[in-house]
């Protein structure tokens, strides 16, 4: 892998109108969102080989409208172990798709900004700064490893 674009689900509707975390919808802002970062990924040239998708629905419709803007995108996978992860947890995930020249992962906070933290920086303790329907573009220095990634790309609705 080469590059990993890191993309946190949109906006969606509050807890108390969906009533579960995982059946939460996205918002009509955050299908916004979503559509907006899918045109700035075609705008940019970076399409994805590989998706991995937390099966959460808001992350599902995040992942589904980004990549409408792609001309053949890959098909969404859905990766249950990306829900609550932790950026350690996110890697385990990473490294078993390395074949992949170009991954993006759709999922939550705070495991991604942490992931961006811990492959930029080395280090992911506290770190804030993936709003919904933000998306980070690395480039990997070779291996899968903390501190071992170049921000190449920051875009945030």
């Amino acid at each position: 892998m080469h590059e990993l674009i890191l993309l946190r689900h949109a906006e969606a509707v509050p807890i108390e109108k969906a009533g579960d975390d995982q059946q939460r919808p996205l918002s009509t802002r955050g299908e916004q969102e979503a559509q907006a970062a899918g045109k700035w990924l075609a705008a940019h040239r970076s399409k994805p080989d590989r998706v991995l998708c937390s099966p959460s629905r808001r992350t599902d419709e995040t992942a589904r409208l980004a990549l409408a803007a792609m001309d053949s995108p890959p098909t969404p996978q859905m990766a249950g172990e990306i829900y609550d992860a932790s950026p350690g947890e996110l890697l385990a995930l990473l490294d078993q798709h390395g074949d992949a020249e170009t991954v993006m992962l759709v999922g939550h906070n705070p495991g991604i900004e942490r992931l961006v933290a811990l492959l930029v920086e080395g280090r992911s303790d506290e770190f804030r700064g993936m709003p919904p329907g933000a998306l980070a573009v690395l480039h990997l220095n070779g291996a899968l490893e903390p501190g071992n990634a170049r921000l190449d790309a920051f875009w945030s609705p």
